[in-house]
């Protein structure tokens, strides 16, 4: 079998290719391939680079993904790798990584997407950029996301709207929108992003790409006013499950600076990926009890899981009681908002979108009973995942309960004349894992009538994306989508 390099090189001979189409080649090597080229040096970094910046020069324009660049910030990252022993360059061992525009990264424009804070450039980086960094991760763009981080659509007033290249008038979702469409673009191999009511989930399932939010602790990050929090998490994204893998290795530590940081239990996630293993029996919900699911997508994933039912796998339909997630989440969100933003808030609000105001505003007004209230309801819905899954391996649900909508409808139910107060409340289907502190995979799954991707998302034990992964590997095997080759996607595009 040809290694990465020498297939490159051995088609540009043959072919007499010229470098789009070179870098094209490159560009849609999975990421685990990339790495292998990187450590026998067929490939270098600094190619990796230029690939990508030709590949964002002509997407860009369209998709808005990747709004910050720090090319020069990589190439002496890259560099500096190159001249390491192979050994020595960290598990990435100078991969190319592009970093959501809600962590900040050292020298580099980090925004929030916000006007607040247009123009800060931050003197350090945060401890998951650290980490990567010290894994061989040369960072070389921010990914574009809603003001910080609020809503599942990707757009702010900073960098504008990011669009869907499975169709531009559609959204990406968000907020991890950006890192998606890099991803499916080929504007990168791996994406970081984070997720608090589904960020990470629904624009995977809206751009066909995997992703996985962690247990609390598994990813440092910090430094935080709120260093034990547990809603929002930092996780990976990328075009399938092996590389899913890792990432999260690459991603993944104990870190003393962080107040929630441990060890992960069993051997390195690439391992749990490359020992794929059928699920015995698993529970399915198309809502969760917390939610509706379009009919379309309700049954995309019914028959994604049918196949595993095929093969032998017990499928009971059913859901632990998760009713209570959305007084917890509503109670601990919006303090989470508050910690951060309700200080200034009397100089800043006219410079926030009202989303994110209202959040904050209700945070401030929570009651220290309120605030019990939600810590021991979110206690409950906790126990009970934690109770019903002692009988499954996993739950597959929807990852989104829609399909992705107009790039304009700032959320579901806004053009409708929905109020500010259920602007997040579509996002169900999401937080109410998030409410219990669940490590969830999601895959893609399939597509809609109109060519849109739908993906599954697989909430597992507690600490146990181990094996989460390797039944994801599995489960992706069995699955009939297969990830659009960047010549149609660059069609699509008009290009």
């Amino acid at each position: 079998m040809l290694s990465p390099r020498n297939f490159i090189r051995q088609s540009h001979e043959l072919h007499g290719k010229n470098s789009v189409e070179n870098n094209q080649e490159l560009l849609n090597l999975d990421a685990t391939a990339v790495v292998e080229g990187l450590n026998k040096g067929e490939i270098l970094p600094v190619e990796l680079l230029d690939a990508l910046e030709d590949r964002i020069n002509l997407v860009e324009p369209h998709v808005n993904a990747l709004p910050t660049l720090c090319m020069q910030r990589a190439r002496d990252v890259a560099t500096r790798l190159s001249q390491l022993p192979a050994l020595e360059r960290g598990p990435l061992a100078g991969l190319p990584v592009p970093i959501k525009d809600l962590n900040p990264v050292a020298g580099v424009r980090t925004t929030f997407g916000s006007k607040v804070h247009e123009n800060f450039i931050p003197e350090s980086s945060d401890l998951v950029v650290q980490r990567l960094e010290r894994n061989g991760a040369a960072i070389y763009a921010k990914s574009n996301t809603p003001e910080f981080g609020a809503g599942g659509n990707t757009f702010n007033d900073v960098f504008g709207i990011t669009r869907n290249p499975f169709d531009l008038s559609r959204s990406p979702g968000g907020s991890s929108g950006g890192a998606a469409v890099a991803l499916v673009t080929g504007e990168a191999w791996l994406a970081h992003g984070s997720d608090m009511a589904g960020s990470l989930r629904t624009p995977a399932s809206f751009c066909g790409v995997t992703s996985l939010r962690p247990s609390p602790g598994l990813i440092a990050t910090g430094p935080s006013l709120l260093p034990f929090e547990v809603l929002g998490q930092n996780g990976p994204m990328a075009r399938n499950i092996a590389d899913l893998a890792l990432f999260t290795d690459a991603m993944a530590g104990v870190d003393s600076g962080a107040a929630l940081s441990k060890h992960a239990q069993g051997s390195s996630f690439v391992e749990a990926a490359s020992s794929p293993r059928q699920p015995l029996r698993i529970a399915y919900s198309d809502d969760l009890g917390v939610t509706e699911t379009d009919a379309e997508v309700a049954s995309i994933c019914r028959a994604a899981v049918d196949q595993l039912s095929n093969q032998g796998t017990v499928v009971d339909e059913s859901h632990p009681d998760l009713t209570e997630s959305h007084f917890a989440f509503d109670v601990l969100r919006s303090v989470a908002y508050a910690s951060g933003l309700g200080e200034n808030l009397d100089q800043t609000r006219e410079l926030i979108k009202p989303e994110v105001v209202w959040n904050v505003e209700q945070g401030l007004a929570a009651t220290g009973d309120a605030i019990l209230k939600a810590m021991i309801a979110q206690g409950r819905v906790f126990q009970n995942l934690a109770d019903f899954l002692q009988d499954y391996d996993f739950i597959a649900a929807p990852a989104a309960c829609v399909a992705p909508m107009p790039v304009e409808e700032r959320y579901i139910g806004y053009s409708e004349g929905l109020e500010i107060p259920e602007y997040y409340r579509w996002l169900a289907i999401a937080y109410a894992s998030t409410t219990a502190t669940a490590p969830v995979v999601t895959l893609p799954c399939g597509v809609t009538a109109d060519g849109m991707p739908v993906g599954l998302q697989l909430i597992g034990k507690a600490h146990d994306e181990y094996n989460l992964l390797s039944y994801a590997s599995h489960i992706e095997s069995t699955f009939d989508w297969k990830r659009p080759a960047l010549d149609p996607m660059l069609q699509s595009l008009g290009l």
